[in-house]
């Protein structure tokens, strides 16, 4: 098996979450098994969420927290995001390191376009993969909602900025999961971290 570096972002904003246990089982079997890890906790990081008076042209400067997270994505040969689903998207303060972090120039060029016309991804190389936490059942989010939180992490955000193939785990039922059930999610989180998948 090829040796990864790899990069966790636990997107829960609370110190104890299932969230976080997701991730630190993904993280502990990756390095088991002798790839590079990071792992950040999102809670640990201190930044302004609202991206406030900045703009393409007058941006906001990032703080050494979201530079940190850069440097560590662009470290990455394969991303991993673990995140809760809130009221169908994501916590504020994960959408917020996205909204701050993922800016022109540094994850994508506007000056540049694809094939499709839209600008150039910049973090090309990387794989990723997304750990979904939530109460919706999956057939509901696929039926009624079209899945659009996937959509949104995984097309509108890491693949925009070039982090591609993104795959997707889903685990539902996660604010009273049934007695074993979690137990089985952080198992089946350590096996696909072991395959750095």
């Amino acid at each position: 098996m090829t040796r990864k570096r790899i990069f966790i972002l636990n997107g829960h904003p609370a110190e104890a979450s299932l969230t976080g246990a997701v991730a630190q089982s993904y993280a502990t079997a990756a390095k088991t098994a002798g790839h590079e890890v990071r792992l950040t906790n999102l809670h640990d990081l201190e930044f302004d969420p609202d991206y406030g008076f900045g703009g393409y042209v007058n941006q906001k400067p990032l703080e050494a927290d979201l530079e940190t997270l850069l440097q560590d994505i662009e470290w990455a040969e394969h991303v991993v995001v673990a995140t809760p689903m809130w009221w169908g998207g994501l916590p504020a303060k994960l959408k917020g390191v996205f909204d701050r972090a993922f800016l022109p120039g540094r994850t994508f060029d506007t000056r540049s376009t694809t094939k499709l016309g839209l600008p150039a991804p910049l973090l090309t190389g990387r794989t990723g993969r997304v750990l979904l936490l939530s109460d919706t059942p999956g057939w509901f989010f696929r039926l009624f909602y079209r899945n659009a939180l996937i959509v949104q992490i995984q097309q509108q955000i890491l693949e925009f900025v070039g982090i591609k193939p993104v795959k997707v785990t889903q685990f539902t039922g996660a604010s009273h999961p049934k007695a074993g059930v979690a137990d089985k999610w952080i198992k089946r989180a350590a096996k696909i971290g072991a395959e750095a998948a």
